[in-house]
């Protein structure tokens, strides 16, 4: 699973939700933490919504994954995004 976390130091709900992220082992995440603060469109379009995870689609574009919960536990974060990942990826026929 390929995932981008949209972020900025010093926000405590960015760096609560990538420790989460972080100590999912029951799948394998290739994470990105992506500072908005160093790119003007990421900016823009997440300043008021950090933290903003994406995935990675088989096309290669980013798909925006439902809010999480800041109080979730590490389980409910690694099914949350178990159902929202199947439903990017291309099924198999």
């Amino acid at each position: 699973m390929q995932l981008i976390l949209y972020s900025k130091p010093g926000c405590h709900l960015c760096e609560g939700l990538e420790e989460k992220i972080r100590a999912i082992t029951a799948f394998s995440i290739d994470l990105e933490v992506r500072d908005i603060r160093t790119n003007e469109a990421w900016m823009r379009a997440y300043e008021f919504e950090i933290p903003v995870i994406c995935a990675l689609t088989a096309t290669g574009t980013e798909q925006i994954c439902p809010r999480i919960s800041p109080r979730a536990s590490v389980d409910q974060v690694a099914r949350s995004l178990q159902t929202f990942y199947a439903t990017i990826e291309p099924r198999d026929s």
